[in-house]
């Protein structure tokens, strides 16, 4: 990935890190996304940070009644963590349902391991693209094209404010964020995590996963 990418997303941190606490206490985000791109506010059937505790939890008969038939997905720290060491409870049943329902699913990954990508793409059935350079909205304009689906229609889950929730704003697409799977923190994340992502709870089951028994590497 381009040291002027992690430039951005280092940038874009930090304006979080320092405009997103004051905003959310006082209510203005919504409505301040909704001045930033009236679309989003006409359209979306989510107001901004709409959240779960993991991907199995979102009910996908409420995405079906709100107008929702796409669904854009990451998948480090969505669906498995990027240590590989745990596995979103029910999350491939999730996405299986999904399917059956007639949603179009797409993965987003912004992971630098493609084999892994590959694999999970594979596994699950479903198109992917990566590096997808999120929060940057070519990639989810990409899969909007690739599923004939306008972003009022498709819904972006992931783990992350600045590359998911955010690139989905970009792209004029609902978000529902999830928390994050456990997993080894970078850097930044030590210190704009709180901020960026919402720790798993520690009420919830985790499933393991075990690499060795799925990856090829190549």
């Amino acid at each position: 990935m381009s040291t002027g990418y992690n430039n951005f997303v280092y940038s874009l941190t930090s304006m979080l890190n320092q405009i997103v606490p004051v905003l959310t206490k006082i209510s203005l985000l919504p409505k301040l996304i909704g001045l930033i791109n009236p679309q989003f506010r006409a359209t979306s059937p989510y107001l901004f940070l709409r959240q779960a505790a993991v991907l199995a939890d979102i009910n996908l008969d409420s995405l079906m009644a709100s107008g929702i038939r796409g669904i854009i997905l990451d998948l480090d720290n969505t669906i498995v963590s990027e240590d590989d060491r745990y596995l979103s409870p029910e999350a491939v049943s999730w996405v299986s349902q999904a399917k059956q329902l007639g949603f179009k699913l797409f993965i987003l990954s912004n992971g630098k391991r493609r084999y892994r990508v590959e694999y999970w793409s594979q596994f699950l059935e479903l198109v992917a693209i990566n590096p997808a350079k999120k929060p940057f909205p070519a990639a989810f304009r990409k899969a909007m094209n690739v599923m004939q689906l306008s972003p009022s229609a498709v819904v972006v889950i992931g783990d992350s404010r600045h590359t998911d929730v955010f690139g989905a704003w970009l792209a004029g697409c609902p978000s529902i964020q999830v928390a994050s799977l456990p997993h080894p923190p970078r850097w930044w994340e030590k210190l704009l995590g709180k901020y960026v992502q919402t720790p798993y709870p520690k009420d919830r089951v985790l499933w393991d996963f075990q690499p060795q028994n799925h990856y090829m590497k190549r």
